[in-house]
């Protein structure tokens, strides 16, 4: 079949102009992603490699990164081997490596081009068909495996595919990981390597919900009995909407069928129905249309992205992002299960986390973006370890629990919130807001061309450094304010002497600038927004 198309980029753009009118052009890209054996910079950035399907992930790239992975396993030094959490090449091979994937085109077909090169090389292989990224982080512990790859950008819209690489921890692997993987793919790359495919060997099916089930029941964080008898005896209503993506069916398998829950675009959809497949504010509409038409005393909704490692909340009330659930979840776990340890967070997070962590005195940590960053201090003894963490982008875990962003976690928890203090999560959030003050978190951010993306963009967000000094005034809207302190724990984050704030760094996994603001005050947020907006736009040209 001849190509329409002079490139995967250009067919990617009719796909997504009219999804479904052009979703019969997919058989496309995967000519493209066949045949395309151009070299392609390896990058893993906050949360594993990404890059869009046919352009720069292709089968040849995926070989690569596999690839480079085995080479690091046969190679690692003592100190390597300690981060992997393995004692050689041998231990790897008899542990064995979890593969799976979430829902996107082309899933098994890449995962067959992992498992094919891991199974020559005499390493066990796990394959976990379409899953979610906790799941996989369970499953490592719960079948001692030496490590897992993922093969999801979580979010990411439908063009991009991804690849994640966990160690026997189950956490994100750390840049001392990454930064070997990248190296060795990429001097693979220089050398115009090409790693002829290779069909799996034998491989062992794995049932991940059942591992993540029964893991949750093992770590015992979580009352999954009362969360169960809540749903099944008190007026309440559910709504889970999971975006087509890869958490289908999952929440059912913990508490169990009830008609009191609603799932929402539960059917297999490689497009996501034309939209970004994230927890953001469009996508949480749905839920709140419905729950707002019922009268049940008790209601909930959450939003779930693609690999399970997302969400965001409502009662159709409020929509409540991970911000402000974050804190509640400290809140409630450390109030009312009485859990004792620090709050961990990323440094693009609210105040709001803090201002209840300082009164109830919690110690807090903050981290630069990403969640492989939490990893020191959920694996800490237990009165060190954290109570919550959470991140920016809607990613949270708990106590004892995986180092791995875990939707279903947050979802179970919410639940629990509603059994445990007999409020709806919008109840609960305006008692702690008028215990600790209220908090007006806002997220946003701009494309930037292909070609500046990484280490370029990164280099023209520095020079914002100068134009900010600590003492000195700064314009929003009409409003002076006084530089209060300047952070550069990732990207710059300018604190303001009204203790609001915002934060400007490159994206670690799309390329795009993200900017993180928080006002006091509901009426300065969109004033914010546009001042940061203006700042970044003006550092790029």
């Amino acid at each position: 079949m001849a190509h329409h198309f002079k490139n995967a980029e250009e067919c990617w753009r009719s796909i997504l102009s009219d999804v479904k009118g052009n979703a019969n052009l997919l058989s496309e890209i995967k000519k493209f992603a066949e045949e395309n054996t151009a070299p392609a910079k390896i990058v893993f950035g906050t949360s594993g490699w990404r890059g869009e399907m046919g352009t720069d992930y292709t089968f040849h790239t995926v070989r690569i990164v596999t690839t480079a992975i085995i080479e690091m396993f046969k190679n690692a030094g003592a100190e390597l081997l300690g981060a992997l959490g393995a004692e050689n090449f041998g231990d790897i091979k008899k542990r064995g490596i979890i593969v799976g994937h979430d829902n996107r085109y082309l899933g098994l077909e890449f995962a067959n081009a992992v498992m094919g090169l891991l199974s020559k090389e005499g390493i066990r292989v796990y394959y976990t068909g379409e899953a979610t990224t906790p799941e996989l982080s369970a499953s490592i512990e719960m079948v001692n495996a030496a490590g897992s790859i993922n093969l999801t950008p979580s979010h990411n819209p439908a063009n991009y595919a991804g690849f994640k690489f966990n160690p026997a921890d189950g956490g994100p692997a750390g840049a001392e990981i990454t930064n070997v993987i990248e190296r060795n793919a990429n001097q693979l790359m220089a050398k115009n390597k090409i790693i002829p495919a290779i069909l799996p060997g034998d491989v062992e099916k794995i049932d991940t919900i059942k591992l993540y089930k029964d893991f949750l029941l093992r770590r015992g964080t979580l009352d999954i009995e009362k969360i169960r008898r809540f749903i099944q005896n008190e007026d309440c209503f559910i709504c889970i909407d999971h975006v087509h993506g890869a958490s289908r069916k999952r929440p059912a398998s913990i508490v169990g069928e009830s008609n009191k829950i609603s799932y929402l675009r539960t059917e297999g959809d490689y497009l996501f129905g034309g939209i970004p497949p994230e927890p953001s504010a469009r996508n949480i509409q749905p839920a709140m249309d419905i729950l707002k038409g019922r009268g049940n005393r008790f209601k909930l909704g959450v939003v779930i992205d693609p690999d399970g490692d997302r969400i965001r909340f409502t009662d159709g009330n409020r929509d409540i992002t991970i911000n402000h659930f974050g804190a509640m979840a400290l809140h409630f776990l450390h109030t009312y299960k009485n859990i004792s340890g620090v709050l961990v967070k990323s440094v693009a997070t609210s105040n709001f986390g803090n201002a209840i962590a300082q009164k109830l005195g919690i110690p807090v940590k903050e981290t630069a973006v990403g969640f492989k960053n939490f990893r020191p201090y959920m694996l800490q003894k237990a009165s060190e370890r954290a109570i919550v963490a959470y991140e920016e982008s809607d990613g949270i875990t708990g106590y004892n629990n995986t180092l791995e962003k875990d939707a279903l976690f947050g979802l179970l928890i919410a639940i629990e919130m509603m059994a445990v203090t007999g409020k709806n999560i919008s109840e609960y959030l305006c008692v702690l807001e008028e215990e600790f003050g209220a908090y007006y978190p806002e997220r946003a951010g701009i494309e930037v061309a292909r070609s500046l993306a990484g280490e370029l963009l990164a280099k023209k967000l520095s020079q914002l450094m100068e134009r900010f000094k600590t003492g000195e005034e700064f314009l929003i809207g009409e409003k002076k304010k006084k530089i209060a302190s300047v952070i550069t724990t990732d990207g710059i984050k300018i604190v303001l002497d009204d203790n609001s704030w915002f934060l400007i760094r490159p994206s670690g996994t799309e390329p795009k600038v993200r900017f993180y603001t928080e006002t006091r005050s509901q009426g300065e947020a969109a004033t914010m927004i546009d001042a940061v907006k203006s700042i970044t736009k003006e550092a790029l040209e």
